[in-house]
């Protein structure tokens, strides 16, 4: 109603987050699924050469069948992503804002300090995504409890000799995907799926309303692999539309301890905890509200989410960050199960 937002004031506003169910009810797929390698907090998967690589902190691992992951390369600064061009090139994003592609340094604009993903073209074409201008890829937490909104999207066309800004106004770009002539991108505290159109920068909804912050995107052969790195909660959800508690939080608290999602949960008595997620009895119910979850969701060609693989608030395959087709399995990066799990594109749920 056109009164709501005024009754609000006097009524106080409800506090709503959109249920799982349909191709999201929840399963256990991801806490049952093998581990293909145990790696320390994995984070962008990709395919190089026939072979599936991952980084982890400041390097780079090869992750050969049945053996342990080998470091390929390795940096001065922690990865914060990876793609690899039809004919081979890797390009390497750094904190806070550094590009390596191939063995050249690509001189940025200043805007850009925050390069959550990269993902080429057909056409040989870097794109982009800044997820913020204020914070670096490892302070996701503060910039959705700042509510910021300075996300970008770039391309480097090829031949070109600097990047061109594509859209802006993003509340945290975090996932890319060439579609013909657009881009489909997720932007993370909005809890949505935009396309854009590459020349014209214009936005159109495709998936909203989503449980979660919606991460990486990658391609499948019918579709799309979506990961949701953190769910939505009722107490973060209330925390974000209280802004003089949440700037206090903000100021006096260290950042582990805020009321924010988070990659994993459960490894400090310190952490904040909502009534529903106590442990009755012994037992931490699957279904109690969690700061942390694990989720990847496969999407049809129109950008739908069609089926789901979950670990949940009772499972430790949470903070999923990325997650690819190779060798007709999914794989998928556990950031905050310290694990590459691998599950057969067929039980795909």
């Amino acid at each position: 109603m056109i009164f709501d937002p005024i009754l609000d004031i006097f009524r106080g506003k409800a506090v709503t987050i959109p249920p799982m169910d349909g191709a999201l009810r929840p399963n256990t797929a991801l806490d049952d699924a093998n581990v293909a390698a145990s790696l320390s907090e994995p984070d962008n998967l990709v395919v190089l050469n026939g072979e599936l690589i991952a980084s982890s902190g400041n390097a780079i691992y090869r992750l050969g069948a049945g053996a342990e992951p080998s470091a390929l390369k390795t940096f001065a600064a922690p990865i914060s992503a990876l793609a690899v061009s039809a004919d081979g090139e890797l390009a390497v994003a750094l904190e806070p804002g550094r590009l390596l592609v191939g063995e050249k340094e690509i001189e940025l604009p200043a805007d850009i300090c925050c390069i959550t993903v990269l993902v080429y073209g057909a056409d040989g074409s870097l794109y982009l995504a800044n997820g913020s201008i204020d914070t670096s890829p490892a302070l996701w937490s503060q910039d959705l409890m700042a509510k910021g909104s300075s996300g970008s999207i770039w391309v480097l066309e090829r031949g070109a000799s600097s990047f061109r800004r594509i859209a802006g106004g993003l509340a945290y770009a975090n996932g890319l995907l060439v579609d013909g002539k657009d881009l489909i991108v997720s932007e993370s505290w909005r809890h949505r799926l935009l396309r854009i159109d590459i020349k014209s920068g214009g936005m159109m909804p495709v998936a909203g309303n989503l449980p979660g912050y919606p991460g990486r995107l990658s391609r499948t052969e019918n579709g799309a692999l979506l990961s949701i790195f953190a769910p939505m909660n009722r107490l973060i959800e209330f925390v974000l539309q209280e802004t003089q508690y949440r700037k206090t939080m903000m100021r006096d608290i260290p950042v582990e301890s805020w009321i924010a999602p988070s990659l994993s949960s459960g490894r400090s008595f310190l952490e904040p905890l909502q009534c529903g997620g106590i442990k009755t009895m012994g037992i931490h119910k699957p279904w109690s509200p969690s700061r942390s979850y694990g989720l990847v969701v496969q999407l049809d060609a129109a950008m739908q989410p069609v089926s789901s693989l979950h670990s949940r608030a009772n499972g430790s395959r949470h903070g999923i960050t990325s997650a690819v087709v190779f060798d007709g399995s999914i794989y998928a990066a556990s950031r905050g199960g310290d694990a590459i799990l691998v599950v057969p594109e067929g039980e795909f749920h």
